[in-house]
């Protein structure tokens, strides 16, 4: 099989040649192995970091199962924003500070925070710039140039797929687990929770439209993602049930009625939300069901009572295991995942979230040949 052939089998509920194997390397290992800064990637989209993402499945021969890494946006649905203008207000050599600006009727008005963008790291968004010793208003700035132009919408869509081809799935977000995503949004929510029940009223129009107009293309994505990382750090399962279950229930229906594969992924704490997931919605496949004390999940146990339902994507973890453990250490929990939860199916043998930047490039390769040799069906 290829890999495209056997995530699909796993994702219909049947049996493929092996399990599939489908590391989180997500940003940090493909911006690595391109040798460049990683601003290149991120701010002068050079190469951007989905195409770094694909080569990185290449160069490892994994099963990938992109979930969402390409900005799919519209024009025509109102989600390209072309108002405001990126500028430079800091620079050194080991950081590269972004501002966005906009003009309206002669006057400069700059949005209140900023995006760092780091020589080896991914970026940091939305951080207010007093925090990191600068101005409100920038004193000075300069224009970002060079930044390498792709396509959008459908175009791009199509460019991805092509590109990952036979080597796996391709993903795009359309919905969200998460409605509230920091502190003050839970304080926000305990004050006057009414803004919020609109919120989440207006996300669901705007995803379903979203839907739709993916259903219309000619060229579709392999599967939605429909989920958001913390589900349920910054929301209790209370008030995930009340703000975001309505979104992924609704859009797993619409997924399930035209055949489309969804997934979520939500690092952290995920027992409760993997057992709402599999009796509530329509869900296909969630991950990354991370093991104390990041998460809560026991996988042979998830498997047990939820495997008949849900493909279940996981969950070696990424610092003991793949980061600092050895080649051994990772085909023995590669070994143990794939003993706990492969019977009869429905299992993406993966990492419990994204593997850090510098984790060893034999351990990967390690997970992958333990899933093609031990985890042959």
């Amino acid at each position: 099989m290829t890999s495209r052939e056997r995530l699909t089998t796993v994702l219909k509920g049947q049996i493929p040649d092996h399990v599939p194997v489908a590391p989180d390397t997500s940003n940090m290992i493909p911006a690595r192995l391109t040798g460049k800064p990683f601003w290149d990637l991120y701010l002068y989209q050079d190469p951007p970091i989905w195409k770094a993402y694909i080569d990185c499945v290449k160069y490892f021969g994994f099963d990938s199962l992109m979930d969402g890494y390409v900005p799919i946006l519209f024009d025509e649905l109102g989600e390209i924003n072309r108002e405001w203008t990126q500028a430079i207000v800091f620079q050194n050599n080991e950081r590269i500070v972004t501002q966005a600006y906009r003009k309206s009727g002669g006057i400069t008005e700059w949005q209140p925070w900023v995006t760092v963008y780091y020589r080896a790291d991914p970026p940091t968004y939305g951080i207010d710039p007093e925090a990191i010793r600068l101005p409100k208003i920038p004193n000075s700035f300069a224009p970002v140039e060079g930044v390498r132009q792709w396509p959008e919408g459908e175009a791009l869509l199509s460019m991805v797929k092509k590109e990952m081809g036979d080597h796996g799935l391709v993903g795009v977000f359309c919905g969200t687990s998460l409605v509230l995503v920091n502190d003050k949004d839970i304080l926000d929510f305990m004050d006057d929770p009414v803004p919020f029940y609109q919120k989440r009223d207006n996300m669901l129009e705007a995803y379903e439209k979203r839907f739709h107009h993916f259903m219309s293309l000619e060229c579709k994505p392999d599967f939605i993602c429909t989920g958001s990382s913390g589900t349920l750090i910054f929301q209790s399962p209370s008030i995930f049930r009340e703000l975001a279950l309505p979104i992924v229930k609704k859009i797993t229906a619409l997924c399930k009625s035209v055949e489309m594969p969804t997934h979520v992924h939500s690092c952290g704490p995920e027992a409760e939300l993997v057992k709402i997931m599999a009796e509530e919605t329509d869900l296909t496949v969630i991950d990354p069901l991370e093991i104390p004390p990041m998460g809560d999940c026991n996988l042979k146990e998830l498997k047990k009572l939820y495997g008949d339902k849900l493909v279940l994507k996981g969950n070696l973890h990424t610092t003991n295991v793949m980061l600092r453990g050895s080649v051994q250490d990772v085909k023995d929990a590669a070994r143990q995942a794939i003993d706990d939860a492969a019977e009869g199916g429905r299992f993406i043998l993966s990492t419990g979230d994204q593997c850090g930047r510098d984790t060893p490039d034999e351990n990967i390769f390690a997970l992958i040949e333990t899933a093609k040799t031990y985890g042959k069906y």
